[in-house]
């Protein structure tokens, strides 16, 4: 089985999977909450090796194993890869890799393994989603490789995952892909950022007069930054601090702290000059499941 046929068969299963476990389309995918909804059991716990594990009904299933290691965006898509391996009837199966993007287009993925990762894909990311969020940064097509990063941040899927998938929808052409592919998201983390130095491992989510209403899913760590000219945070909750990337210089970003319980919700409002009300939106922090699916956040 090549790769093309791989996607025709997980676009279909996506689409009857978001149809049967209630997933709306057009926003974020709540993967774990997907889980659940199928009736799977899940755990997660720290790995050397494994990046997931499917147990399918035969093996006592349907169950999960996710790494507890893994951060938030790769775990979520390890449980959506996992969720395609149950909603395509695969038998178990253990993923030793911990980065697939490594291994992507290699002649080595058995059938069963492509197809569940191209379920993850368009799980993850449906194209009325993608659609959307597509609107709200550059008004319709990606022009430009920060646009792309943004709208991982907006799915929760890492940057290469975005890229690769955006050439299944026909929204992005393979040469543009795979010059983009080759831009390392650090660098692109820093220019939304406007040229601060940012912790290693902080995501950059970028607030825009077309944020209003929307929800943030951010982990501990993340920076969250003003693109509207003069604006600033005026309620931030708590789990939110105001940053700066030198300790001095006034920025209008803020970060995600630990004291932002997983799952939990906090409201951000924004003021704008020359704008009445101020903009309001929603933070949630997403942060990599432990232990078993019953203690997990929604």
């Amino acid at each position: 089985m090549n790769w093309v046929l791989a996607h025709r068969i997980a676009s279909i299963a996506a689409v009857q999977a978001h149809r049967d476990l209630g997933i709306d389309r057009t926003r974020y995918v709540p993967v774990h909450r997907a889980l659940q909804a199928a009736d799977v059991i899940g755990m997660a716990q720290p790995m050397p090796r494994l990046f997931g594990v499917y147990f399918s009904p035969a093996d006592r299933g349907p169950a999960v194993l996710l790494n507890a290691s893994l951060n938030a965006v790769t775990q979520r898509h390890t449980a959506a890869h996992e969720l395609g391996h149950h909603r395509l009837g695969h038998r178990t199966a253990a993923d030793e890799e911990l980065d697939p993007a490594l291994r992507w287009g290699n002649g080595s993925w058995p059938e069963e393994e492509k197809t569940a990762e191209a379920f993850a894909a368009w799980f993850l990311m449906p194209l009325p989603a993608v659609r959307a969020s597509l609107e709200r940064i550059c008004g319709g097509r990606p022009s430009q490789p920060e646009h792309v990063y943004r709208l991982a941040r907006e799915l929760g899927t890492s940057y290469a995952g975005t890229v690769r998938h955006l050439v299944n929808l026909r929204l992005l052409d393979t040469g543009r892909a795979g010059q983009w592919s080759k831009i390392p998201p650090a660098s692109l983390r820093s220019s939304l950022a406007g040229g601060a130095s940012l912790p290693a491992q902080a995501q950059v989510h970028v607030i825009t007069g077309a944020s209003e209403g929307q929800t943030v899913y951010a982990d501990a760590g993340d920076v969250l930054v003003l693109h509207v000219d003069n604006a600033v945070f005026d309620i931030l909750p708590k789990g939110l601090d105001s940053w700066t990337s030198d300790g001095a210089t006034p920025l209008a970003s803020a970060v995600v702290t630990d004291e932002l319980p997983p799952g939990e919700l906090g409201l951000i409002e924004v003021t704008v000059p020359g704008h009445g009300a101020a903009l309001r939106l929603e933070v949630v922090r997403e942060a990599p499941r432990a232990g078993l699916d019953e203690t997990w956040p929604a």
